[in-house]
């Protein structure tokens, strides 16, 4: 059975996405061919900097347009929810066809109505969950820039293209040295993503109302609220899950945003410009924006890049590069949720020396 119509997700949001930004062939053939050695360039920055080496051989980014974004993020998610497919087909009350059929096409206009959003926002991402290669010779994981939007935002800020795609570059490798060069990191992340879809209470009951609630928080969310539905559409053994991998997520992206800040200076002129610059546009977009940014949790990931960053310069002050990463040790040495606010509390307790004061 499907709980999601796959297919249809990616109809949806392939007609739904809105066009890039007006590029000649020619344009967009140099875009390309630059973020692909920006990619491979960024990659030795960052494994310099980081003292993280990996097995892998580098490579370049595969580079995307927002459809070919949305396929490979359809993709990435039924590996991740193939668990909970397999628990709902298995079960002892399995849903009736009819149900499974119509909820799965609903799902999936959802579905495709959110990648169609963020289609045309995601500058880049690491790809950590891929269909198994049956030959076992090709990377678990991949790094993919979504080139439409690179070009839009430098245009949009009005910033030096070169700099701006090697900034984008040095966050996005930072990811892949991570997840390449920490062999135990991927493996970690799924395994929490999978306990906490295999946790969900699937009772019709226990759905209704966290659909009402859904609908509450939307609600509230329209008029100014806070909510989102990640909050709503959880159960509370969930919660202390997604507490978990929102330590480890924090850290992740935090340390991407370290390292494109602290590298910068060095191989990217005007940093400081497309900092300062990047850091309006996020907080920007119209009101419907927003509220679905909301909505979506997305406002929670740019506070992750803010507070994950700060604990990780306020470890690299005190310990150095080699002291940091021994967060890279063992899921025990990942900093817990309280840990991410005290970052002294981390030193203490896996450096095994008392933090100096600011």
């Amino acid at each position: 059975m499907q709980v999601i119509d796959w297919d249809l997700a990616v109809s949806t949001g392939t007609r739904l996405v809105r066009p890039g930004p007006q590029v000649t062939r020619e344009e967009a053939r140099q875009a390309v061919a630059e973020l692909r050695t920006l990619s491979r360039e960024a990659e030795g920055h960052v494994r310099e900097f980081t003292k993280i080496d990996a097995e892998t051989a580098p490579e370049a980014a595969t580079i995307v347009d927002r459809p070919g974004w949305i396929r490979a993020n359809v993709e990435g998610f039924r590996v991740v929810l193939e668990p909970l497919t397999q628990r709902i087909a298995g079960g002892a009350n399995p849903p009736p066809a009819i149900v499974s059929a119509v909820g799965s096409r609903i799902t999936g206009v959802e579905v495709g109505a959110v990648l169609a959003f963020l289609a045309s926002r995601v500058l880049g991402q690491y790809e950590l969950f891929l269909p198994p290669d049956p030959t076992g010779r090709e990377a678990a994981g991949r790094l993919t820039l979504v080139a439409p939007n690179i070009v839009h935002a430098e245009r949009e800020m009005n910033v030096n293209p070169h700099d701006f795609r090697l900034w984008v570059c040095l966050h996005e490798e930072t990811h892949r040295v991570q997840f390449t060069g920490v062999s135990w990191l991927r493996e970690y992340v799924r395994s929490q993503m999978t306990d906490f879809l295999l946790a969900s209470d699937l009772d019709l009951p226990t759905l209704v109302e966290r659909l009402r609630n859904a609908a509450d928080t939307i609600q509230d969310v329209v008029r100014g609220g806070e909510g989102n539905l990640i909050d709503v559409i959880q159960s509370p053994q969930q919660k202390e899950m997604l507490d978990r991998l929102t330590a480890v997520m924090t850290l992740v992206e935090g340390h991407g945003d370290f390292v494109m800040d602290a590298v910068g200076p060095s191989v990217v002129p005007s940093v400081a410009e497309i900092r300062g610059k990047f850091a309006q546009r996020r907080e920007g977009g119209s009101k419907l924006d927003r509220t679905i940014r909301r909505l979506l949790g997305i406002d929670l990931k740019m506070k992750q890049y803010a507070e994950g960053s700060a604990f990780v310069r306020r470890v690299v002050e005190k310990a150095g590069m080699d002291g940091f990463n021994r967060v890279w040790t063992s899921p025990n040495t990942l900093p817990t949720p309280a840990e991410i606010s005290d970052p002294d509390a981390w030193v203490r307790r896996v450096i095994g020396t008392p933090a100096l004061p600011s």
